[in-house]
């Protein structure tokens, strides 16, 4: 082989994307010394996702000091790329690790907000944002406050609304937001299509993992159904009918609403940014993967994604994955060329997350045994 793409998503709790490439890559390069690797680490939108993409292209890591979820000064950041795309973690502002025992879903994005603007200013000319690792339950309205949109309540006066006080706004102008911003393409990497309110909603799926009981669940679900309300008569947008509003808190649906951003999956962000079909024009192979293939990696999660793009071009995909469902026949049709399981003496995940590294190593060893053999 001269030339191989390597792809993989993360091994959720086993392994990093950067990981796996850097244990594919030596595999590859014992049996073909002169190949060209190109190493594309996975983004999902979560903590790592500027990293990621740093890695991939290149660019400039930007350390500035924001508001947290609840509020206080602290250190945050997002990646400038050579082109000028910034790509934000909203979990860099708004995220669990930050909150540590504090988890409480009624506070606020604002300083996701503010890496937005500060990137805006810094002359950014598209934005990737993150919607992973939420901490905040605020539909983005503490975002959108940071970044200039007007939010009024009752009595006519100008508040940043929070998790736990959206349904005391009564009126919302984005005319006063920052032209820096409104110019600013804005994609959302959205893995989910969880609707913004209701059973399945962000308050109702999300809630109890950011800190919330029964209670401040229904709670927070009816001030979404409010903001919902409030957002299709003054903006004209129905984020219940918009698969993915209810992500990040209902993020998904905020970013949709007050920045006009388009909500994409995660790894279709990932091939656009990166330029996937220019770094994979003319490979022999594109390895990818994920912990598990199943039903759900069908609805064009990492493998299904890169493989459909891979097809176009022509260029077979072989895919290494923790585990295989028995319904992805299907992910043949998509352009996946083979399928491998890399846990070789089949024992159950607590035991295979600990030897999922020198099983990957293995694995790879024996595909490119088998490809050498053919002179492939």
């Amino acid at each position: 082989m001269k030339k191989v793409v390597l792809i993989p998503d993360s091994f959720k709790g086993t392994m990093s994307s950067s990981q796996i490439i850097e244990t594919m890559k030596e595999r590859i390069l014992h049996y073909h010394p002169g190949c060209q690797v190109v190493s594309v680490p996975v983004a999902d939108g979560g903590e790592g996702s500027v990293d990621s993409f740093l890695t991939a292209l290149g660019g400039e890591k930007i350390r500035i000091k924001t508001k947290g979820s609840w509020g206080e000064e602290i250190d945050s950041f997002y990646g400038m790329l050579p082109d000028g795309t910034a790509v934000i973690e909203m979990a860099a502002s708004a995220g669990l690790p930050q909150v540590g025992d504090r988890k409480d879903p009624s506070t606020t994005t604002y300083g996701v907000g503010e890496l937005i603007l500060d990137a805006a200013r810094k002359g950014a000319k598209r934005l990737v944002i993150g919607l992973g690792g939420s901490s905040t339950n605020d539909a983005g309205c503490g975002a959108a406050a940071a970044c200039g949109v007007t939010f009024l309540n009752k009595e006519g006066k100008s508040f940043t609304p929070v998790g736990g006080t959206l349904d005391k706004i009564t009126h919302i102008d984005v005319s006063t937001m920052d032209p820096a911003v409104r110019a600013l393409p804005i994609t959302a990497m959205c893995d989910i299509d969880n609707p913004f309110y209701g059973p399945t909603g962000a308050a109702a799926v999300y809630g109890p993992q950011k800190g919330a009981d029964d209670a401040m669940v229904a709670s927070l679900d009816a001030k979404m159904v409010y903001l919902a309300g409030l957002i299709k008569r003054e903006l004209g947008e129905d984020l219940q009918a918009l698969p993915g509003s209810g992500a990040a808190g209902g993020m998904g649906g905020g970013m949709k609403a007050f920045f006009s951003a388009r909500l994409q999956m995660g790894i279709d962000t990932v091939l656009d940014v990166t330029g996937f079909d220019s770094l994979a024009s003319g490979a022999d192979m594109v390895f990818t993967g994920e912990g598990k293939i199943d039903g759900q990696s069908l609805r064009g999660k990492v493998v299904i994604g890169v493989a459909r793009k891979a097809k176009k071009l022509g260029v077979p995909v072989i895919a290494l994955v923790g585990d295989i469902a028995d319904d992805i026949e299907a992910a043949y049709d998509e352009g996946v060329t083979g399928i491998f399981s890399i846990n070789r003496v089949a024992v159950p995940y607590k035991e295979a997350r600990l030897r999922a590294q020198s099983d990957l190593s293995l694995t790879m060893d024996n595909i490119l045994r088998f490809m050498k053999s053919m002179k492939l």
